[in-house]
């Protein structure tokens, strides 16, 4: 992938309060070549951690440890130009329809295949290689991209 960001991974904020899914989820991210910089199971906690040091992608599930506070969590880490935020719930109804600035939804359960395919070119994007809007490589179940995508 080059001597970019790509090359090195994404530094990426996990935000779920599933255990086992974000064990799950620093594994997968582990093996794609990416660095987990965190893990929130709140909305208080993946905030301060997002902006005490903004990760390139955060994946932020909707319902948390302290209620549907994902949205508010992703409204406040996108407000970051540096972060790119990505809905990961099977709550994809309580995501406002402008996404609360987020670039998409993975729906759960999810594939590592869709995981790996937004975070691939989320990385192509970052380094310039690829135009604002995804083509079909992303036109995967289980991915619902933005009305107007940002990273």
């Amino acid at each position: 992938m080059g001597g970019d960001r790509c090359g090195k991974g994404l530094r990426v904020l996990v935000v779920e309060d599933e255990v086992l899914i974000a064990l799950e989820l620093e594994c997968l991210l582990d093996d794609l070549g990416h660095t987990t910089i965190g893990v929130a199971a709140s909305s208080r906690e993946a905030i301060a951690l997002g902006q005490a040091d903004p990760p390139d992608v955060a994946l932020v599930d909707v319902h948390l440890v302290d209620g549907p506070t994902g949205v508010e969590v992703g409204r406040t880490l996108s407000a970051d130009p540096r972060t790119t935020v990505v809905f990961m719930t099977a709550n994809a109804k309580r995501v406002p329809d402008d996404y609360a600035g987020a670039f998409g939804i993975i729906a759960k359960p999810y594939t590592e295949r869709v995981v790996a395919s937004v975070l691939h070119y989320l990385c192509e994007r970052r380094a310039g290689r690829t135009g604002d809007r995804p083509g079909p490589e992303l036109s995967l179940d289980g991915f619902n991209l933005a009305p107007r995508a940002r990273a």
